[in-house]
């Protein structure tokens, strides 16, 4: 095998050395970063058993439900970007949908939006799709039967793993919600009520079996038999609108990804309903007018443009962005006239007012077609994938249904609940992202895929909210700018800005001196210890092998085959 891969691999030299250009190639051997060590285990376990990238991303979602629920499981749901050997890319969205009986009213108590309605307890659950995504994924593009990918995980489930601190701070701070719901406490509490201490197992026998049930019966159990009877029951004790005809009737869709380029870099992402591809192409046209890579890396300049530019996105997204199944989301929103013409209005050294959204071109012609996890793998055949995973906020709506192991999402908090009130991470929508029977609500999903020359070169996305958009351009802007490698990338200093509330969120990694220099520019400067968490693979040119980076504010891993 090494042989081989050496003459291969002088083969791709001599031919990059003679031609003087990128030309395609795929990386040798395998790579994954997930946000969990056992996860990333099962990602290269899969592809040490005749897997594929494809596999691997499945088994490491499979897993991650379990060892890291309060982030992503088969309750919630997910976007696989998925890159194959031929350079063409799918967009699987198992992204959640409204239940049929909801409406844009529910979440309305004496003429006041209740967020609490839409953020825990039984309204606040939309129609999970995470599992069909993962199903769908593995059967059209994988190599592994499907029952190999979950049965590992369901073992993980039955015999328990360590809580680390990571895990424990996440757990206690749900604590007071987790015990309101009678399943979720049987779970996770202890008798008194307490989640485990740090270096406890915590065994969930009721998601093993509901996962081995999956394994013998196929995801039908889930969405066709008696999963969808549970939920029905439990959703009519407790004032819930899901119907066991909603997981009957869920269905994945298959979006066109979103193209746009940055300096001669080819970046891939997904549409909507996530806003993500659509705004991290939109800073990047942007920024295209500045020449960020002359600028000091730790200086306040680049920052101030780059917040400039997320400012503008995002007050964009307040008001254009929705399910391309129910509104119209402009593609000129990535048209790179209307990036100049954002540009122009940007000072460099100065905060400007961006009082409301802009009007992108032929607005109403070319239209999209009709807590969070984040992973990323890559093998050797050519296969790449960056799949986006979430429940929503830690242990989603805390519930779990009684008897299956299985954490809901809280993804209806999503929606625009009413006009002029945020959601649980202070996000303001419109129209466009109005609750609707059926709708899937708008997320910040932004998993990429960035190539050259039609050669995959990185894979990035990122957990953590609306600060994911900014998470992924930060990250492009290292690589592509500053020619950080994708470690660097990913444990350099973050901020993020999202139009409202105006004000920056700055790492305290950033020097005293940036964050006294922007506040002189005229913003608002909040400085926090970390701002949401990044996993990424890469492919090194210089010896075509592959790199993986897990963020070094978590506990994540990335294994190299």
């Amino acid at each position: 095998m090494e042989t081989t891969r050496f003459l291969a691999l002088t083969g791709v030299l001599i031919r990059l050395i003679t031609l003087g250009c990128f030309i395609p190639l795929t990386g040798f051997g395998a790579v994954v970063a997930t946000v969990h060590p056992l996860a990333s285990q099962a990602a290269m376990n899969a592809m040490k058993q005749g897997g594929n990238a494809v596999d691997a991303a499945v088994a490491a979602g499979l897993t991650l439900g379990v060892v890291d629920g309060f982030n992503s499981g088969i309750g919630g749901g997910c976007f696989l970007l998925i890159r194959q050997p031929d350079g063409s890319v799918k967009a699987i969205d198992g992204r959640e949908k409204a239940p049929a009986l909801a409406t844009a009213s529910m979440y309305v108590r004496n003429g006041k939006a209740d967020t609490s309605l839409s953020q825990k307890g039984a309204l606040a659950i939309g129609v999970p799709g995470a599992l069909m995504a993962y199903e769908s994924a593995n059967r059209l593009y994988g190599r592994l039967p499907f029952k190999d990918l979950i049965l590992p995980a369901a073992s993980i489930a039955a015999e328990g793993f360590t809580v680390d601190e990571a895990y424990y701070r996440r757990a206690a701070s749900a604590v007071e919600s987790l015990r309101e719901f009678a399943g979720s406490a049987a779970v996770f509490l202890t008798d008194s009520g307490a989640f485990p201490a740090v270096g406890s197992r915590l065994v969930q026998s009721d998601l093993a079996a509901s996962y081995r049930r999956i394994a013998g019966q196929g995801i039908n159990w889930f969405y066709g038999s008696r999963f969808p009877t549970l939920v029905d029951q439990w959703m009519k004790d407790h004032g819930g609108v899901m119907r066991q005809y909603d997981l009957e009737a869920y269905q994945i869709e298959n979006r066109k990804p979103v193209k746009s380029t940055y300096r001669g870099y080819d970046i891939v992402g997904f549409p909507p309903p996530s806003s993500g591809g659509v705004h991290v192409a939109q800073i990047l046209n942007v920024l295209e007018s500045f020449e960020i890579g002359k600028m000091d890396p730790s200086g306040a300049a680049w920052v101030q443009l780059v917040v400039e530019s997320m400012k503008r996105a995002f007050a964009d997204r307040a008001f254009w962005l929705g399910d391309p199944d129910f509104v119209d989301v402009p593609e000129g929103l990535i048209d790179r006239g209307y990036a100049r013409s954002l540009a122009s209005q940007i000072i460099p050294g100065r905060s400007s007012s961006v009082p409301s959204h802009q009007t992108p071109p032929e607005a109403n012609e070319r239209l999209f077609e009709k807590h969070t996890t984040h992973f990323s793998t890559a093998d050797e055949e050519g296969f790449w994938v960056a799949c986006t995973a979430t429940v929503n906020t830690t242990y989603g709506s805390k519930v779990v249904i009684p008897g299956t192991g299985i954490v809901m999402n809280n993804e209806m908090d999503d929606f625009s609940i009413q006009p002029g009130v945020p959601n649980a991470f202070g996000l303001l929508g419109s129209a466009a992202n109005k609750v609707e029977a059926g709708k899937r609500p708008l997320s910040s999903m932004s998993p990429t895929i960035v190539s050259k020359d039609g050669v995959p070169l990185f894979s990035v996305g990122a957990a953590g909210g609306p600060t994911i958009i900014s998470q992924v351009v930060l990250a492009i802007i290292r690589i592509i700018d500053f020619g950080d490698s994708i470690e660097q990338a990913i444990a350099a200093p973050r901020f993020h800005h999202q139009w409202r509330p105006d004000r920056i969120l700055l790492e305290r990694a950033f020097s005293d001196d940036v964050a006294q220099a922007l506040a002189a520019m005229g913003y608002t400067i909040n400085r926090v210890a970390s701002i949401g968490v990044s996993q990424a693979v890469s492919l090194r040119l210089d010896d075509g092998r592959f790199v993986g980076a897990a963020d070094p504010r978590a506990n994540g891993s990335s294994l190299v085959d």
